[in-house]
């Protein structure tokens, strides 16, 4: 048995007091198992020696395990022993057991991260004790995860690319939620030395700054995985002409999408692979994990362009699997695994035996009610790791799409846990703008760690709680309270669900017709004025919010603009309808003036919250959309004046 000790004397004073909130209001993710031992005499002990010892466990790393017997001093008249052991017997990898006795906590796990999971839950319950003056019982924390890899992966190719802090503060918050697995989608947004041209205007990750938060995100237990788009999206390399002999589609191809060209690669030309080798061969090394997603997903214009002969042929799935296996070849030269999207190949349920077993798939849907139940067990009868893969659902939405993303974040896993995936992926998107701020996406990511550790739990009832606790320090839990009356206020408007709620519908659409449109055309006049009174509501509870965070002035600030930019929607889609064909031209000159005033300080304070937290790099594609609307509302202003 291999073991390692840490033995921490301190001082507590008795104080018995009485928790106006539960011991698991604190407890993210919730623990497997938790036992309490009634018989035993709970104890209060003195805020000041808690305090102190939180401050020790947060600044213990898996290096300080390393070395001897380390004291920490506090005038006390008896010892309080923390001990942590690691059992390779007795427990597995990431599974812990910790034990409060009285004056000794002991964390016995099966590795260095169920220390570290270990620690994390008895700092949430140093929280419990701090904030509630509570008790501590005698008890019993047995924990482990339902998947292997707990991951998140945030879109950093649409318009939105983090700086270095808004990365590690992240990140920071993915440890705390026992995550283990971070992902930065890239198309073009990395610095690769021969292609300037490529990510020039985009504020790239280099190599330099991967290395860093490589480190950063080991040292807390995260594996940092690269991941580069190596078939569809390509949209930003193939919209440069010096790629264009590979583009499957050069010119417009008629796809599931409509007209669409240059997204694709053509699997067929050689020099596509050629292409992805070398950005392999730049990119890899500069990752320690054993991973790779090379993406390979929605290659929707594939068999309608220069691959249409050899589809034709040998079937688009075949040509299909052929590159990825192409592909699949290259990585395992770097001794990585490849992860790749699994919506192609699922709808070739014939060639699924075909994908190579050292590959892992991951089995991605965002609908609340994706078809997991069906896609999951082709990958496990086909003997393929496979990971199941959410959404946050906040892009396209501004505010969020709370009661969506929950319900399709636990759909996946409990269905995840049902046929055995290796892990649970949870996607962060910017589609269109990346308009929805950080402040908004904090719930699902919470969800989503929650989930992935113990699909079995009653997450979303502490949800808002635990924000104002963990992210906000709202003592009021105002600023929770608003955010999850805003992550809501979509369903009020009773339109059909999609991938987009009605709020980013009505900027995104304001120059097509609201009856083309599956969504749009059951937008009714009474829907839209409840959910401005619901957005108007949630303003209202943000006033009295007093968070304390150290980005305070920030969170309150995204919310406040993501809100008053929905309200501005709502007000597009009001005016619509009070016209004869509904359309944004036919409405009148003086409304659509009363229009532009307001949103064009929405565009201004759009580019200055932007700075705040990500790079310069794509700010102008963002707010450029916006800018296309408010010149749109003064178009007809100024023909009239001519």
């Amino acid at each position: 048995m291999k073991k390692k000790l840490l033995l921490l004397p301190l001082l507590l004073l008795i104080n018995i007091a009485f928790a106006s909130n539960p011991l698991s209001n604190y407890l993210i993710p919730t623990p497997q198992k938790i036992q309490y031992n009634i018989e035993k005499e709970a104890y209060t002990y003195s805020n000041t020696a808690l305090y102190n010892l939180k401050q020790y466990l947060q600044a213990l790393y898996l290096d300080d395990l390393e070395y001897p017997v380390r004291k920490y001093n506090h005038n006390s008249s008896s010892d309080f022993i923390i001990k942590f052991i690691i059992d390779t017997v007795h427990y597995q990898s990431q599974h812990y057991l910790l034990t409060i006795h009285h004056r000794q906590v002991t964390i016995t796990g099966g590795d260095e991260a169920a220390l570290f999971y270990g620690k994390q839950t008895l700092l949430q319950i140093l929280e419990y004790l701090i904030t509630e003056h509570a008790a501590l019982p005698w008890m019993e924390v047995e924990d482990y995860p339902d998947f292997k890899r707990r991951g998140f992966m945030l879109d950093i190719s649409r318009d939105k690319v983090p700086t270095m802090t808004t990365l590690y503060m992240l990140v920071d918050l993915l440890a705390e939620w026992k995550i283990n697995e971070f992902q930065l989608y890239t198309e073009h947004t990395f610095a690769f030395r021969n292609y300037k041209e490529v990510w020039g205007n985009s504020s790239p990750m280099t190599a330099k700054e991967i290395h860093r938060l490589d480190q950063y995100c080991k040292n807390r237990f995260i594996d940092l995985v690269p991941n580069q788009n190596s078939f569809g999206h390509m949209e930003n390399w193939l919209k440069h002409d010096q790629f264009l002999e590979l583009a499957e589609c050069p010119e417009d191809c008629a796809t599931k999408w409509g007209a669409r060209k240059r997204t694709s690669l053509d699997p067929t030309n050689s020099k596509s692979l050629d292409l992805m080798k070398e950005l392999y061969a730049e990119l890899l090394p500069n990752f320690s994990s054993h991973y790779f997603n090379i993406g390979c997903d929605e290659t929707i214009e594939l068999g309608l362009g220069r691959s249409k002969v050899l589809c034709d042929s040998l079937g688009v799935g075949v040509v299909y699997l052929n590159y990825l296996k192409q592909l699949n070849d290259e990585v395992n030269k770097y001794g990585k695994i490849t992860q790749f999207w699994g919506d192609i190949i699922v709808n070739h349920k014939d060639l699924i035996l075909q994908v190579p077993k050292n590959m892992i798939a991951l089995a991605w849907g965002y609908e609340r009610d994706h078809k997991f139940d069906r896609e999951l067990p082709l990958f496990k009868e086909a003997g393929i790791e496979f990971y199941v893969c959410p959404g946050i659902s906040t892009w396209r939405s501004l505010i969020g799409r709370n009661n969506t993303a929950f319900a399709n974040i636990r759909n996946a896993a409990v269905q995840g846990k049902l046929n055995g995936a290796e892990g649970l992926l949870n996607t962060s998107w910017g589609d269109y703008g990346h308009w929805q701020p950080m402040s908004v996406s904090y719930p699902a990511i919470m969800i989503g760690a929650s989930y992935a550790w113990n699909c079995d739990t009653t997450a979303p009832d502490r949800v808002g709680f635990q924000l104002n606790h963990y992210i906000f320090q709202d003592t009021t839990g105002n600023t929770g309270k608003a955010l999850m009356k805003l992550g809501d206020a979509y369903l009020l408007a009773k339109i059909p669900e999609g991938v987009a709620n009605v709020f980013h519908l009505m900027l995104h659409r304001y120059k097509w017709t609201m009856q083309g449109n599956y969504q749009t055309k059951e937008i009714k006049m009474p829907n839209l004025q409840n959910t401005e009174n619901e957005i108007k509501e949630a303003l209202l509870i943000l006033d009295k919010a007093k968070p304390d965070c150290d980005d305070a002035d920030i969170v309150l600030a995204e919310i406040r603009q993501a809100a008053n930019l929905a309200l501005h929607s709502l007000h597009l889609g009001i005016a619509r309808l009070n016209t004869v064909d509904m359309e944004t031209k036919s409405i009148p000159v003086e409304v659509k003036m009363e229009l532009a005033k307001e949103l064009l300080p929405l565009i201004e304070n759009h580019k200055k919250l932007w700075l705040k937290r990500d790079r310069y790099g794509g700010l102008e594609d963002s707010a450029g959309k916006l800018q296309e609307i408010y010149d749109y509302y003064m178009l007809q202003e100024e023909i009239l004046e001519q």
